[in-house]
């Protein structure tokens, strides 16, 4: 996909040690002078799109097939899925989180109905050992209120809210055992929140619990930097299991990116002087290739996914750009290359490339990622542990080609808001 933006295409795989996570490219890249150059019916234009420079239609209808043949053989395969597992990244709560998708993209009614199945299946069996969207309790709390509240079940709506609320204790504790990153952490519980706010409406959550819980992942990231002794360079630093991460799921860039979220409210002079020098700190240290480090002590230029890696790293660079409108963070999110472990999780770096410059080179690479998961189990990929699942398997997959309906629409699940 030409200069530093994709040479590789991420192998949809688990987080196993491997020689190679990466398929070469196989697909030309975008050519602007093609599609400039198209007019009438015989024009040269370059799939998938039309003379009109739009998704052609043929591409929607393959896109839309494959949808429908993922989602039966999804549902097949999840009659023998672990029945205790409710979380948002690879449990009940993912599948019902891809069902109100769906009913997003469709207004089918039978997808909300399914939604509703899996969430109610997903609070069954919470066990209130984790606070965050992805893998704790308030991702099937936040995402059944959402549900019965487009199902107008006022008062069901009412209960997940109190419930998702009661999980303020531990996350606003200076408890050292409670994580600041996305995966299982503050941030995590933060999205959860915020998410609720924005599908259910703004007072759902009141500001000042949502202040409370930023004040408590600020406070956690000023302690560790000024132990740390790097309070000028980087005055909001954190870690997960005594390593400090870059990336999405555990690091820095997906904590930045949830502080910066406009319903997070951080007050503006507090954006200018502890967040834009942390997102500089981590812009300078990507690698040539355009990709960052997994962490600040890894120097290894292999991982190449959403949650460690450039895909990820490239939504907080997007934000920053929207919020300090400084062009070197447009620019350098260009310059990087891209759910969770694979080609549909790197496709949507595309998507919000796409949607914030309007450049169609990038929803043609974005195409190109869904083309490619189109033959869907074809390319000697590895097996995932949960290979139905929103963030390891094929869930996540029909998720992101749903995403090609309505690209400007398009949202990384359980991280953009």
């Amino acid at each position: 996909m030409g200069d530093n933006m994709s040479k590789r295409l991420k192998l949809i795989s688990s987080d196993a040690e491997m020689e190679e996570r990466s398929f070469p490219n196989p697909y030309p890249d975008w050519d602007q002078g093609v599609l400039s150059a198209a007019s009438g019916a015989d024009a040269d234009y370059q799939e998938p799109f039309d003379a009109d420079g739009k998704i052609s239609a043929s591409f929607q209808r393959k896109v839309q097939s494959k949808i429908k043949d993922l989602l039966q053989q999804m549902e097949e395969g999840l009659k023998t899925a672990d029945p205790h597992d409710f979380s948002t990244y690879t449990g009940w709560t993912g599948i019902a989180l891809l069902y109100l998708q769906l009913h997003r993209v469709t207004q089918e009614p039978s997808h909300l109905q399914r939604a509703l199945d899996h969430v109610k299946r997903a609070m069954r069996v919470l066990n209130g050992r984790k606070v965050s969207f992805l893998c704790g309790d308030a991702g099937p709390l936040a995402v059944g209120a959402v549900v019965h509240h487009r199902l107008n079940n006022a008062a069901d709506r009412q209960d997940c809210l109190a419930r998702l609320l009661q999980l303020q204790r531990p996350v606003l504790s200076s408890d050292a055992d409670m994580p600041d990153e996305l995966l299982y952490g503050r941030s995590g519980f933060l999205f959860a929140l915020l998410y609720v706010n924005k599908e259910v409406g703004g007072d759902a959550v009141e500001e000042d619990t949502v202040t409370k819980v930023v004040s408590a992942i600020v406070e956690s990231g000023k302690n560790l930097s000024a132990e740390q002794k790097k309070t000028e360079r980087c005055p909001l630093l954190f870690e997960w299991h005594r390593k400090q991460y870059l990336g999405a799921a555990h690091g820095l860039a997906g904590i930045y990116y949830m502080l910066m979220q406009p319903g997070a409210r951080l007050p503006p002079d507090l954006l200018s002087e502890l967040l834009r020098p942390c997102i500089d700190y981590v812009r300078h240290k990507r690698f040539r290739s355009g990709n960052f480090p997994s962490s600040l002590s890894n120097e290894s230029d292999r991982l190449v996914h959403w949650c460690h890696g450039a895909p990820g790293v490239v939504h907080t660079l997007l934000l920053a750009h929207k919020v300090f409108k400084e062009e070197k963070y447009l620019k350098e999110a260009a310059d990087c290359y891209g759910i969770c472990h694979g080609t549909a999780g790197n496709g949507y770096a595309f998507l919000s490339l796409y949607k914030a410059t309007q450049d169609r080179k990038y929803l043609y690479r974005a195409c190109k990622f869904a083309e490619w998961c189109l033959d869907y189990g074809k390319h000697g990929c590895r097996i995932p542990d949960r290979p139905y699942s929103l963030f390891e398997g094929m869930a996540g997959t029909i998720y992101y080609l749903s995403e090609l309906a309505d690209p400007q629409a398009s949202c990384f699940p359980a991280f953009e808001l």
